[in-house]
């Protein structure tokens, strides 16, 4: 049984980490998509790579959710289907939707499927095994958090799902051109997509109100957001004033 200490000195080292991520790619791309690169490792199918990297949290908070004994228990168990909401649609739905022969290197599939993993034990412990012996639970649904965390997060995730709609569809089969997304959030920024990630756990960071939620969503932009600066300087390069005078932020609307 893991102690609440030990729990502790866990979200801090975790945080630790988060910090030098967030650091670090600004200095070095995150090799997939767009910005692809083989020096990560060998090339994986795209489809079976976000198979791969997002399915253990899914399995992880599965057998935590079901190992504990407040599985059924009201607040837990809706926080458990929040979550999961958006790894089952990010392991089993959005593999099959996307299309074209784009691959993913081996390295970076590997590196998110070990985060994932430790978010699992990051958020399940916490939810099924240490919130409910400090009776954090005790008259959850007369606050308000719980509320406010849930609606930002389903607009993050209506967000997500929209902005990746728009990127699946900028092309048609057999082009292989780049096009600037356009519509949606991407009225704002230039990663609507990322925004709307970003959103869901910011809203269940809200919704669980906890340390370890809070991380998720800290580490959550600590790997988007240079990504997002990076791609910004892909499109600045690659569609010049076109893509500079639509006046876009890169993650976050108005802000950055």
């Amino acid at each position: 049984m893991i102690t609440l200490e030990f729990f502790n000195l866990y979200l801090i080292i975790m945080a630790a980490i988060a910090v030098v991520v967030f650091v670090t790619l600004f200095f070095v791309d995150a090799g997939y998509g767009y910005l692809f690169n083989p020096k990560f490792g060998f090339p994986v199918p795209n489809k079976i790579a976000w198979f791969l990297m997002e399915v253990p949290v899914f399995i992880g908070m599965c057998a935590l959710w079901w190992g504990s004994d407040v599985r059924f228990e009201t607040a837990p168990l809706l926080l458990f289907l929040v979550f999961q909401t958006h790894y089952f649609q990010r392991s089993f739905i959005f593999p099959l939707l996307l299309r074209g022969n784009s691959k993913m290197p081996v390295g970076i599939m590997l590196m998110g499927a070990v985060f994932n993993t430790l978010n699992a034990i990051m958020q399940g412990y916490w939810i099924f095994y240490l919130a409910p012996q400090q009776n954090y639970y005790a008259d959850w649904f007369s606050k308000p958090y719980i509320y406010i965390g849930v609606a930002i997060f389903l607009f993050g995730f209506i967000t997500n799902l929209h902005s990746d709609y728009i990127i699946r569809h900028l092309r048609k089969p057999g082009d292989t051109k780049h096009y600037i997304p356009k519509g949606g959030m991407f009225r704002y920024v230039s990663s609507a997509n990322y925004f709307g990630e970003f959103m869901e756990w910011v809203g269940f960071a809200i919704a669980s109100w906890s340390w370890s939620g809070a991380l998720f969503a800290l580490w959550t932009f600590a790997n988007l957001g240079p990504r997002a600066n990076s791609l910004y300087k892909r499109y600045e390069k690659e569609f010049g004033e076109e893509f500079t005078s639509l006046g876009r932020k890169r993650m976050i609307p108005f802000i950055y």
